[in-house]
């Protein structure tokens, strides 16, 4: 199954994709709003399920920790998200283990992957990116589209 989620990952060009009790849901936000707003609105959809995503931080696999996931595809994973996701029992597969994940430019870190390097707490780092998420949104209610 996992293949299959893979396919529709480079496929349809999306972000994410996550299947759960035969339901497959596709993601196309940047980043970690995706998982975040999952995780917030409907956790159910990430408990026991199997997760296709492009790029995986270390923000993203405390989010992915917490929401139950089940086993994990990334094109990309960093080395502290990696350590994280086994640590927890999580079954975990990749293409490419990087030291940690780039902003977008390339020119340094990724935001995200700053922000947790010294937590290892998966509750801690969801309360982090909270933080940071009001600090630059006013809230977190992200607005959310289903695909």
């Amino acid at each position: 199954m996992i293949n299959r989620l893979t396919e529709i990952l480079h496929g349809e060009q999306c972000s994410c994709v996550i299947s759960n009790s035969g339901i497959i849901r596709t993601f196309r936000r940047r980043g970690i709003a995706d998982l975040f707003i999952t995780l917030k609105n409907e956790p159910k959809l990430l408990c026991g399920a199997l997760v296709a995503d492009k790029v995986v931080g270390k923000a993203a696999a405390a989010l992915l920790i917490l929401g139950g996931a089940d086993h994990i595809y990334a094109d990309i994973i960093s080395t502290p998200a990696l350590a994280m996701l086994r640590e927890h029992g999580i079954t975990v597969e990749f293409e490419t283990e990087t030291d940690h994940i780039l902003n977008r430019t390339g020119t340094g870190w990724c935001p995200m992957e700053q922000l947790c390097h010294n937590e290892h707490q998966p509750e801690t780092i969801k309360d982090k990116l909270e933080q940071f998420l009001r600090g630059r949104n006013g809230s977190c209610s992200i607005s959310t589209t289903k695909t």
